[in-house]
């Protein structure tokens, strides 16, 4: 008689993890291998400075404002992009971002002047614009908080599974292809690169659910079962509408620490190479095979952090931790001048600390979001964050052309990610966020 109540609640619980791991491994490795590429796409151009810079004469200054001017056009383009998911459906909409960013990726093959370097990356913000919000916020339909910091984590793994491919990929193509066609090494990059988004745009259209109703392999307890965690998230929930969010002090106060972290997101996207490079590795396919050290360490951290926050339900310090982690890394990077060894140590504390504090991060204002005011939140959020994009780049070009060296950059961006960590040890209070 005394099991009778452990098995009637053991087995719901079974019954819940079962359905909700068919719908991971139905929906999260198409949206994965998406988010592999459009970082890549993303950030390549940071392997292709390495070559692109002498073929085109453009300064570490023209580099930064170009690289990071995407994000200029991803702010703008943001919150009525995640919208409109809202409003037609994710594989519409991210299809249609797919196509257009590939076909822009694909033109920056053929820039010769700033102006026209600065108008593709403007141009391939705008395409991007609501694709990584638009995955948060479609796993806000599927998955409850609880269980949502896992996914959210293996989504964003991504990030460092294309640190490993793409680096010795970036570096094989642009050491063997040079002068193939009568194309540099740089241009092949961004021609090969930008062929998988294409295929992968026809393959969310096909492919990819809208939202729980559409789900055809889902039974219809299944989808109840869903449902039910889903809309006690939604209960608890406070900020539903567009106008709340836009009024909330917490949500700018999130768009602000995300912003910290992101500037160290970018400092290692876009200027690794240039770290590995100034420490003495001239060959672009060894450094490209040296950038597999810091993100394998940062896939390997990123989902241990990742289960133990959903184990624990813990969120807070699972971003404060890994951002101070990756503060100490900059700054080991920033003092390490020219020596290999230690800038290595310091790019994998730091690239290991950022990707698992993003995802970790995401955690926290999903928490509190639903609704039309998730779509709109997380969106405002991720492009005001995803201004440190071009901020980080920008700025620390500027200073290496003003000082020869990279070192008071990254110093600036250990700063900022200590302030992120700070905010959120101050403002956000557990009861709040650890759910």
């Amino acid at each position: 008689m005394s099991t009778h109540p452990a098995i009637s609640i053991a087995a719901p619980r079974q019954s819940a993890d079962a359905t909700f791991r068919r719908a991971a491994w139905r929906i999260m490795p198409l949206l994965f291998i998406c988010y592999v590429v459009a970082y890549l796409d993303r950030v390549n151009v940071g392997f292709a400075k390495l070559q692109m810079l002498n073929d085109l004469h453009f300064s570490d200054a023209v580099y930064g404002f170009g690289a990071g001017l995407f994000f200029v056009g991803y702010f703008f383009f943001e919150v009525p992009s995640n919208l409109l998911l809202h409003k037609v459906g994710a594989r519409r909409w991210i299809a249609r971002i797919m196509v257009t960013w590939a076909l822009l990726s694909l033109a920056t093959a053929w820039v010769s002047s700033p102006l026209q370097f600065y108008a593709v990356r403007f141009l391939l913000g705008i395409a991007e614009a609501g694709f990584f919000p638009g995955m948060i916020l479609y796993l806000t339909y599927w998955f409850p908080a609880r269980r949502r910091g896992k996914m959210t984590a293996i989504l964003m793994a991504g990030n460092p599974v294309s640190g490993i491919l793409g680096g010795p990929l970036s570096g094989y193509i642009m050491h063997a292809l040079g002068g193939v066609g009568g194309h540099a090494g740089w241009q092949w990059l961004f021609i090969i690169e930008a062929l998988p988004a294409i295929v992968l745009g026809v393959v969310v259209y096909f492919f990819l659910d809208d939202c729980l109703e559409d789900a055809k392999w889902l039974g219809a307890e299944e989808k109840q079962l869903i449902a039910t965690e889903i809309s006690e998230d939604t209960i608890a929930n406070r900020h539903g509408s567009v106008k709340a969010v836009f009024t909330s002090g917490r949500v700018w106060l999130f768009c602000l620490i995300l912003f910290g972290i992101v500037m160290g997101s970018y400092a290692i996207g876009f200027w690794q190479p240039t770290i590995i490079k100034g420490s003495g590795v001239s060959d672009p396919f060894i450094v490209g095979l040296l950038t597999v050290i810091p993100y394998a360490s940062a896939l390997v951290a990123m989902l241990l952090v990742g289960r133990h926050a959903d184990k624990t339900r813990e969120r807070r310090w699972h971003v404060i931790v890994p951002a101070l982690v990756a503060a100490i890394g900059f700054a080991i990077c920033a003092f390490s001048g020219e020596t290999l060894g230690p800038a290595m140590i310091g790019l994998t504390l730091a690239t290991a600390g950022v990707i698992t504090a993003l995802p970790m991060f995401w955690a926290l204002p999903t928490s509190f979001l639903a609704g039309t005011g998730a779509a709109a939140g997380i969106a405002l959020i991720n492009s005001t964050g995803n201004l440190a994009g071009f901020v980080s780049p920008a700025v620390i070009g500027w200073l290496k052309s003003e000082t020869h060296t990279l070192s008071s950059g990254l110093y600036l961006v250990a700063g900022t990610l200590t302030l992120s960590a700070l905010l959120i040890y101050r403002f956000m209070p557990a009861r709040i966020v650890n759910r």
